[in-house]
């Protein structure tokens, strides 16, 4: 038996460090690592069975091409070399302009995700993509503020004392994180969380604040307002670190509690409770997630929620301040411009929203006449499901799809190609949730004829007559490029040190606080409280035929779309459901687990009805991810800077 160190690259803060036993070229056991200060040996509820997914029986194991319509998932297997030699053919038939690369964090390996195949289709002057689905949303907000979206190191939270999660069910979606948490309550902390859902982690919270959908940023505006109007605020930290404060006072003045209590569904009592409790604690901890910023005014939200630690002076100590993600702090460190080569890309070229998928393959001028999809599966995880399956059908549309499964996505295209798993090939693993970077070595040979997303842009790059050295570079020439970096904080992390150890935390001070002395990254050198661009942003209101406001949730048995085919998984979770509030239940004749449709202007679904005070009145909960395809009711919807997607301002009505 030889065990192999590796790590999981799902699109998760948690980034665990992992194990696996081999024995005769099989994966026989894949678990935890528990010296990984992070991981602990643990690993969720669906990495535990991540072997289940290599050697799944329905897993795509050879080049496979359309012998049916569309969409019917009919395909017949073929040659490697048949294959690249009819896809590069196609592709040279059109204007680049008229492919588009489509690809997002199905793997987040530092190279799987991305390397070669932007060098590729980046030189070719293929259509560009704004990845902007998930994350760059909160990232503008952050920046404007603090000119960096970065906080502190998540392992710091043991020293907090008052921890508000706010739009985050941490429990599911960031399970390592809890045991921190959990050590802060014992040395005394307090527990709040700020959620329209009474989620499993505000039921294990000292506070739930079930706050109505998008109406963050006016809490958080009376909050501020208690703090000024109390000489709560710590003036030697904002005179000190700060511009614009005289005007957000005076911008404040208008938001005392008794005025956004309607708005929020909060009492001016609990705001009042709230802002004083947040700011006698110390050290207090923001941690906000991916929940807020998909409304439409999620650049706002974050811009100012950014302001409540920087008033309090919460960056002053070990514990305190703000943490939302660590992924650009660490992409910081690396060196991926190296990586990436954007120097060969063409310029000029145009460049479309992943976000508008379905509206793109149906009306782009010029068309898109190539669709090339790997580490997503936009059927599932993209707004305005309907529209998409309508661009997918034109028949004048070729796709290829690189994927281990027959996805909804791949039953549409006219080429699947098989795909390596996590344990089949070579990777360094970032994270957003912690600061180790993590060696992934293959464990085992790839199964089939699937390749590497590297190694399939190698023999794209053939395929299509390229010779340039740089399209050929092989997976630990790109690692070393990406590693090659004068950055500090990568002093000894080196490719032999991270390929021997399997992980090593950014070279970092013990106790780093990022902005205890000011130094934030915005071109005056200070935090912007300037009142532009705060505020409650455009909070969505219901519309007269779809009252309810639709909020979707991350399962646990689900990674967005991966695991969706498991038996197991589909087990656990079950049929979809949706949850409504009693009063809204009992106002529509609604009764309990009977079946029920789900349905607004761009689609409807059937789920069983769960009658539960869970939500508020007038919001409904749906599980999204694996099979349950609630995309299916989100229209493309801008949010208000970032460029991402209003998710969570869907209205919906449900009906027997």
């Amino acid at each position: 038996m030889t065990t192999i160190r590796g790590a999981c690259a799902h699109d998760c803060p948690d980034t665990c460090s992992w194990l696996v036993d081999i024995e005769d070229g099989t994966a026989k056991r894949l678990y935890g690592d528990p010296a990984h200060p992070f991981t602990r040996g643990g690993l969720c509820a669906k990495v535990n069975h991540y072997l289940d997914r290599v050697y799944h029986p329905d897993r795509v194991l050879h080049p496979l091409k359309r012998s049916g319509p569309k969409g019917s998932g009919q395909f017949q297997r073929v040659s490697w070399d048949e294959a690249l030699a009819d896809i590069a053919s196609r592709w040279k038939s059109i204007p680049p302009e008229e492919l588009l690369l489509y690809s997002l964090a199905g793997t987040q390996g530092l190279i799987q995700m991305a390397s070669l195949d932007r060098r590729l289709f980046g030189s070719m002057g293929a259509c560009g993509l704004e990845r902007n689905i998930c994350g760059e949303v909160a990232v503008a907000g952050l920046e404007v503020t603090q000119g960096h979206s970065w906080g502190i190191d998540p392992e710091d939270i043991v020293h907090s004392r008052y921890i508000v999660l706010w739009g985050t069910n941490t429990i599911v979606t960031n399970l390592h994180l809890w045991p921190f948490i959990q050590q802060a309550r014992e040395r005394g902390a307090r527990l709040i969380v700020v959620d329209p859902v009474r989620t499993r982690t505000a039921e294990q919270a000292d506070w739930h604040i079930p706050l109505k959908p998008a109406s963050d940023g006016a809490l958080a505006l009376a909050m501020m307002h208690v703090w000024v109007r109390d000489g709560l605020v710590d003036l030697d930290y904002v005179r000190s670190h700060t511009e614009g404060y005289g005007e957000l006072v005076e911008y404040l003045r208008s938001f005392p509690p008794a005025a956004v209590a309607d708005v929020t569904g909060i009492s001016a009592d609990d705001i009042e409770l709230f802002a004083r409790e947040y700011a006698a604690t110390r050290p207090s901890l923001l941690r906000p997630l991916i929940g807020i910023e998909h409304h439409r005014n999620g650049g706002t939200l974050f811009r100012t929620l950014a302001m409540l630690p920087i008033l309090l002076g919460a960056w002053r100590e070990r514990g305190g301040g703000l943490f939302r993600s660590s992924g650009s702090l660490q992409y910081s460190t690396l060196n991926t411009r190296k990586l990436w080569m954007p120097e060969v890309y063409k310029p000029g070229v145009r460049v479309l929203n992943m976000a508008n998928l379905g509206n793109d393959l149906c009306s782009a001028e010029p068309p898109i006449r190539s669709l090339f999809v790997h580490s997503v599966n936009p059927m599932v995880t993209v707004p305005n499901r309907n529209r998409i399956r309508q661009g997918l059908l034109r028949d004048d549309l070729f796709t290829v799809v690189h994927d281990l499964f027959i996805t909804e996505t791949a039953a549409f295209a006219d080429y699947v190609l098989p795909a390596t798993s996590q344990i089949e090939h070579l990777d360094i693993v970032t994270s957003w949730g912690h600061h180790y970077l993590s060696f992934n070595h293959p464990a085992i040979a790839p199964r089939g004829e699937a390749v590497s997303n590297t190694e399939l842009a190698r023999r794209l790059a053939r395929a299509l007559g390229r010779a340039e050295p740089w399209l050929f570079d092989s997976d630990e020439d790109l690692l070393r490029q990406a590693l090659d970096s004068d950055h500090p904080w990568l002093e000894g992390i080196t490719y032999e040190n991270l390929a021997a150890r399997g992980y090593q935390k950014l070279a970092q001070p013990e106790d780093w606080r990022p902005y205890a002395n000011g130094g934030f990254h915005t071109p005056a050198g200070k935090a912007n409280l300037h009142p532009e661009r705060i505020g409650p942003g455009e909070i969505v209101a219901a519309d007269r035929d779809y009252p309810l406001q639709l909020i979707t949730g991350k399962s646990l048995h689900f990674l967005n779309s991966s695991y969706g085919n498991m038996e197991r998984h589909l087990r656990r979770s079950g049929p979809l459901f949706v949850e409504i509030h009693p009063a809204d239940a009992r106002s529509r004749n609604l009764e309990d687990g009977a079946a029920v449709k789900v349905a607004n202007a761009s689609g409807q679904l059937s789920a069983i009805c769960r009658i539960t005070d869970r939500v508020r009145q007038g919001v409904v909960s749906m599980p999204f991810g694996g099979a349950y395809a609630v995309n299916e009711l989100t229209p493309e919807m801008p949010t208000d800077w970032g460029g991402g997607s209003g998710f969570y301002d869907a209205f919906v009505e449900v009906h027997p």
